[in-house]
């Protein structure tokens, strides 16, 4: 049987990563209640949730006697802690307790062109434009589906103050994630996740404390608020990190990271069975779509390294005269 490439086996980690990231709105969403019924502030959610991620990060790297990062890994891990474990949180847990779930994915939609113009800016890749142009399109199919969901539901669809602060979550997620990618390969992706949760801890055990006292009594938690906070302490602070980071590293971060376009598309699928919101025929139609963008992007991507990788190159120069000895040009 044929090894994948990287590359091949990138595309698959992404897709497994999105698929545990989909289920985190509607669980997010089990955990912190509605405006109506609220269960779990979204400060402790988001707080509590990396503290428990924190304490499996570090049995983890205590079975395996892992070495302290460097210097330079250590500054690009509090990166992707201040964006992966606090920012993108702690606002997307505002957003969905003052809003709904369409309402957000229209902000969320924006990940993955943020995530491959930083790390196109941050790894100096060079993209072929019909990446970019396939890039784009995904983009505006996954936001034109979300107003439109939003405009069946009876909702609407209008600017909120929370959707700024989303969106610079969005971003700094963004950021985090190429911060991670970018030491993956050093360390590992379950060494990278596990290094975040711990150096986002001075943030997240004081802010679990702190909202601790304004949590509603434990005995009047439901036990579906307690399933939805222990999903997104394993799964979407934890252990979906593990596939995604190893997804950027393994295959290429630009392009890989139009996966992020299938994530809201696995919210609706995951929202069913969850709360009861059935999948639209439509809905179907756009995932479709937007899977049909993500591939035509990664093969345009392709073709464009591919060409360029058979360009001739450029003459030299012609040769001078010899440089005087311990001279450097």
């Amino acid at each position: 049987m044929p090894r994948r490439s990287p590359d091949t086996r990138g595309l698959w980690l992404g897709i497994a990563a999105m698929a545990m990231f989909g289920m985190t709105l509607p669980m997010t969403q089990l955990a912190t209640g509605t405006a109506a019924a609220p269960q779990f502030s979204p400060m402790f959610v988001t707080c509590a949730r990396a503290v428990v991620a924190a304490g499996l990060s570090a049995l983890w790297l205590l079975h395996g006697r892992a070495p302290w990062p460097t210097g330079r890994q250590a500054a690009l891990l509090t990166v992707a802690a201040l964006g992966n474990a606090v920012a993108y949180p702690l606002t997307l847990a505002w957003a969905l307790r003052t809003g709904t779930s369409q309402h957000a994915a229209v902000i969320t939609a924006l990940a993955p062109l943020a995530t491959s113009v930083v790390a196109a800016l941050v790894l100096r890749q060079r993209v072929a434009r019909g990446f970019w142009a396939c890039a784009v399109a995904g983009c505006a199919l996954v936001v034109a589906f979300s107003l439109w969901r939003s405009l069946q539901s009876g909702h609407g669809w209008r600017p909120a103050p929370a959707d700024a602060l989303l969106a610079l979550g969005v971003l700094g997620a963004s950021i985090g994630y190429v911060a991670g990618a970018r030491i993956t390969p050093a360390l590992g992706a379950e060494r990278v996740i596990c290094w975040v949760t711990l150096a986002a801890l001075p943030i997240t055990l004081p802010g679990a404390l702190l909202s601790w006292a304004a949590q509603p009594p434990l005995a009047s938690v439901p036990a579906s608020a307690w399933l939805g906070f222990a999903y997104v302490s394993l799964f979407s602070m934890w252990m979906a990190f593990f596939a995604w980071y190893r997804a950027l590293a393994q295959g290429d971060a630009v392009r890989v990271s139009q996966l992020q376009l299938l994530q809201p598309f696995f919210a609706m699928l995951f929202a069913w069975p969850i709360h009861g919101q059935p999948v639209a025929a439509s809905s179907l139609l756009f995932g479709v779509a937007v899977v049909g963008t993500v591939m035509l992007g990664r093969r345009l991507s392709a073709v464009g390294t591919a060409v360029n990788a058979a360009a001739p190159a450029p003459p030299a120069p012609p040769a001078g005269p010899p440089s005087p000895a311990g001279s450097t040009r």
